[in-house]
């Protein structure tokens, strides 16, 4: 059956197809006509360079131009036969997946790479007779709490959002440094359920993160049951109704009290600020301000700005000043290894975002190349080698050929400036600190009205930071790129469980420990969001680990509806055996290495914020919350007492 020439039948999906990537469009053509071939020579993808995104699959034109070809007539009629979407199997995606990325992808990623697609759904359906009695209080209304939200509106339960701050997002909200954005692919730092067709850059800046919150709120009709200005100082648990009592302060100071069977946390890890111990660090004699709480008022332009710190937050910020201010002075707190990507500083073309508006396959299968490129296949290469003979230097043979490439990267970048490779190549193993994108960071402090102090501070006086060798620089405006209190999980609240003590004081000091991050023995009916061990060091995007977490938890609730349980809490020994599984696994990972210093351990040398284990790993430890795990106390006992 012949078909018209493609220019005369759709113009505009033509254009767009002519910029389109060939290794997604190749997942494209397979998916939706089920033809193998596809996925066969010619037109099978072939090696790009590290990092890049191959867009031309590094195929000849020819191969290249039938591939659009088909791509065209192959959406023209799956758009008229409604067959946009077709089902396909969890085998079938990670062999598709493999032939696209031009490595091999093990069929156990399978059933999670199905799910990551969309053609699985994590929806837990919860129907039971008590379900109506059933209601949630979630303390937080950023990514976490909305990602719950979004499952309890459509499940038909009850929940009520507490929320400090005068609006959505967290950290997206409150974090609005010049420069701000993610460095995560931004098609990866999306929900599964809902991909975002409209990022305007390959590494999205903040503003973009918080349109995406926003649209998804009103989407979703969340909206309503999130009340602003309201911070929880604490909870208790009260085991005679076997509720949770949560004493709230809103922002005109009314104190309220709150009763519910069930309690979330999803304030998260990074939201609130770290200052360092700094003598007369609260008592500079100008504007100072963490880049949590950048205030946009201040003047940057024509003055000298000292920035204390080299982190995340630092790398993102000082390029985006160097040239504003009348001079930048970088406090370096410690040196860090900083990745190149070549889709960091890169736009989405219009073209592509009209594609993947109009084409659900093509926003998938290229949302799932950078799962799969930005996950599990980093991990391995973080594992200690025990007979590795250079540990002071990298880990395995594998993080030794990064420590190389990242070397040579570092003094090519520097090459007029071997002054400063001392200063700026670490000293310790790559990722053994969180992992960063360059952007453009040694470029910039080879700028003249940029200096990159090495030596530790010591002491702020008026405008003047004085550094441990007694050198003293004069500042206009002081900004701590210092991080945040990770260690703390909850701070300040008060979390009482039904023996009374607080979690706390179960802790100790900068040690929290929950069951698979969400929930910890002694506190019925409360699970934690974005808990201890849940940041995934090797790499991904928090979303990733949160949607497992949110259906654990619906998992949890769907017992709650049943009418036949009242209460539902991890038992003791499950909690320790897991734990001390989680720490000897960590004590094998990199970020237990003890030749630098990471937010993700304590004081005791503990890793507290990292998890050790895959993605795969982490979903099929939550995929089906097992009740042998737990105590389940009988409705009717409740009914009784």
């Amino acid at each position: 059956m012949s078909h018209p020439t493609p220019d005369v039948r759709d113009p505009a999906l033509r254009e767009a197809l002519d910029e389109a990537n060939i290794p997604t469009l190749v997942l494209v053509l397979a998916h939706l006509t089920g033809d193998d071939r596809w996925l066969q020579d010619p037109y099978r993808p072939r090696p790009g360079k590290v990092l890049d995104d191959n867009d031309s699959g590094s195929l000849p034109k020819d191969v290249q131009r039938e591939i659009r070809d088909a791509a065209h007539d192959a959406i023209l009629r799956s758009e008229k036969s409604g067959r946009t979407f077709p089902e396909i199997s969890a085998e079938q995606v990670a062999t598709m997946l493999g032939v696209a990325l031009v490595e091999d992808v093990p069929a156990e990623y399978g059933p999670l790479l199905a799910e990551e697609l969309g053609v699985v759904s994590r929806d837990v359906e919860i129907t039971g007779p008590a379900k109506d009695d059933l209601s949630v209080v979630i303390i937080g209304a950023g990514l976490s709490g909305l990602s719950l939200a979004f499952k309890l509106e459509a499940a038909g339960i009850r929940y009520r959002i507490l929320e400090k701050n005068p609006e959505i997002g967290g950290t997206w909200l409150e974090n609005i440094y010049p420069g701000c954005g993610v460095d995560t692919p931004s098609h990866l730092y999306s929900f599964s359920f809902a991909p975002n067709t409209e990022w305007s850059r390959f590494f999205a800046k903040r503003p973009e993160v918080f349109s995406y919150l926003e649209r998804l709120t009103a989407e979703h009709g969340v909206r309503d049951g999130i009340e602003f200005g309201v911070e929880v100082e604490s909870a208790a648990y009260d085991t005679a109704s076997r509720t949770w009592t949560v004493r709230a302060r809103h922002a005109s100071g009314e104190v309220e009290v709150i009763e519910s069977p069930v309690l979330v946390s999803a304030v998260g890890m990074v939201n609130r600020p770290s200052v360092p111990p700094i003598e007369g660090i609260d008592a500079f004699d100008g504007p100072s301000m963490h880049t949590a709480e950048w205030d946009p008022s201040v003047q940057i332009e024509g003055k000298v700005v000292g920035v204390i710190g080299t982190g995340a937050s630092a790398m993102q910020l000082v390029p985006s000043i160097a040239g504003e201010a009348e001079k930048v002075v970088v406090f370096q707190r410690s040196k860090q290894w900083a990745i190149p990507h070549p889709n960091y500083h890169r736009d989405v073309p219009e073209a592509v975002r009209y594609l993947m508006r109009r084409v659900p396959t093509y926003i998938r299968w290229y949302r799932l190349r950078s799962f799969w490129n930005f996950s599990d296949r980093l991990h391995a290469s973080l594992q200690v080698d025990p007979t590795w003979p250079h540990p002071e230097r990298s880990i395995n043979a594998q993080n030794e050929r990064h420590r190389v490439f990242l070397t040579k990267y570092i003094k090519e970048q520097l090459a007029d400036r071997p002054d400063l490779w001392d200063a700026c190549i670490p000293d310790y193993p790559p990722y053994g600190k969180r992992p960063l994108l360059d952007n453009r960071w040694f470029e910039t402090i080879q700028r003249d009205d940029v200096e990159l102090v090495t030596d530790g501070v010591k002491r702020v006086e008026g405008h003047k930071v004085e550094t441990v060798g007694g050198e003293v620089f004069d500042v206009d405006v002081l900004v701590l790129a210092t991080g945040f209190k990770t260690l703390q999980f909850l701070w300040p609240m008060e979390i009482r469980g039904a023996s009374g003590q607080t979690l706390a004081e179960q802790w100790g000091f900068h040690d929290a420990r929950a069951y698979l991050g969400v929930t910890v023995p002694d506190f019925p009916n409360f699970f934690i969001l974005n808990g201890p061990n849940t940041n995934a060091g090797h790499g991904g995007s928090a979303i990733i680990a949160d949607e497992f977490q949110v259906r654990y938890v619906m998992q949890a609730l769907e017992h709650l509806a049943s009418g036949d349980v009242s209460t539902i809490e991890v038992r003791r020994e499950v909690f320790e055996s897991y734990n001390e599984e989680l720490d000897e696994a960590l004590s094998q990972a990199i970020w237990s290495h003890e030749g630098m210093t990471t937010y993700y351990r304590n004081e005791a040398g503990r890793v507290v914020v990292s998890g050790p284990w895959t993605y795969l790993d982490w979903w099929n430890r939550m995929k089906h919350l097992d009740p042998a795990e737990y105590v389940l106390q009988p409705a009717s006992e409740k009914a009784s007492a």
